[in-house]
């Protein structure tokens, strides 16, 4: 379906579309002014509250799913209801895009959002290129405190992704849009019955996805998979489709992709493990790792290049009292021991 048609169609069978059309305003209210797109849980607009001083941009979302069969639509209302519940859940957080308002006409389910003005991280790297690895740091830097602020709120995101982020034009923040939204026919499967199951419930991208989110057990952690997987794409301008995956574990061969420092490998090497125990299990976990880079040069000469012989085996007394330094290399130091008695232990 050519765009033009894909419009006609928006404006001929929603009820947001004829508003457009017709110049009315929904509920007395917003006046409708552009067609942002549609996706699979309905259409999407730009409004102006006119009851508001100065008639501030938003935007709406109405519900009117592409199958509309009893059970995918009863889903689909949970789904765009849930979202609203989440932003309400979330309140008033500068990179959350705001709830403003959430209704029924008619049958007919709307939700209101504050309107951020700017470009997804995916139309940036459309038009920059890749990014270098600092610059993926401090993306990390910026946006894993946000993640933590979700997560703290017993919410998994299900969908991070770069056209997910948005950096604001007017300040440069970024932003986290799309909670809850519902996503259909991501998945091919043998079995009709199969096939409807994970377009009902699944909400997510392949690709950017874990296993265990495909199998509809999402955790915290899945949403450090999808940020890993994120900064793949960030790095190498590719989108996942085009990764090469290891044939026997499934995991991204992402050091055929990029180049990057031992240290931030050793990141996103844990933050992309396919099985969610042997990743990390927090913004929090992420971002001490990270931060831990600039202390290196400084505690090297507190370190032993000596393997331990076994992890609880200590060649060094602990004082009474341990300095943040000390305490610091004593962590990465046992780590070191980990690391390599596995690597002993797996060749």
């Amino acid at each position: 379906m050519t765009g033009s048609n894909l419009e006609a169609e928006i404006f001929n069978e929603t009820h947001l579309g004829r508003m457009y059309r017709s110049k009315q305003r929904l509920r007395d209210r917003y006046a409708l002014y552009k067609l942002l797109g549609r996706g699979g849980f309905g259409v999407t607009f730009l409004a102006r509250d006119t009851q508001l001083p100065g008639s501030p941009v938003c935007v709406i979302k109405q519900l009117c799913p592409k199958n509309q069969d009893d059970v995918t639509l009863s889903k689909a209302r949970q789904r765009f209801e849930q979202e609203a519940k989440t932003l309400a859940q979330l309140g008033s957080h500068s990179q959350i895009p705001q709830l403003l308002d959430y209704f029924e006409i008619e049958g007919e389910f709307y939700l209101v959002q504050e309107y951020i003005h700017g470009r997804t991280l995916s139309q940036e790297i459309r038009r920059t290129g890749a990014w270098s690895e600092e610059e993926v740091k401090k993306f990390l830097q910026e946006f894993l405190p946000l993640l933590r602020y979700v997560h703290r709120r017993h919410v998994i995101h299900r969908d991070i992704k770069p056209s997910n982020i948005l950096r604001c034009r007017d300040d440069g923040r970024l932003v986290l849009i799309d909670f809850g939204a519902v996503k259909e026919k991501f998945a091919i499967a043998e079995s009709k019955t199969i096939r409807s199951a994970i377009s009902t419930h699944f909400v997510g991208t392949i690709g950017f996805s874990p296993p265990e989110q495909l199998a509809m057990r999402p955790v915290f952690a899945s949403d450090i998979y999808a940020l890993g997987m994120t900064c793949l794409y960030l790095l190498s301008a590719k989108p996942p489709i085009e990764y090469e995956y290891e044939p026997l574990t499934g995991e991204v061969k992402w050091y055929n992709l990029v180049r990057v420092s031992d240290h931030f490998g050793r990141i996103l090497d844990k933050m992309l493990k396919l099985t969610p125990r042997d990743r990390f299990k927090s913004a929090d976990d992420v971002l001490r790792v990270l931060e831990l880079e600039s202390y290196l040069e400084t505690l090297k000469p507190c370190m032993s290049n000596h393997p331990l012989s076994a992890p609880v085996e200590r060649s060094y007394q602990k004082p009474e009292f341990i300095s943040p330094l000390m305490r610091t290399a004593i962590a990465i130091r046992e780590w070191q021991a980990r690391r390599d008695a596995k690597r002993r232990h797996e060749g």
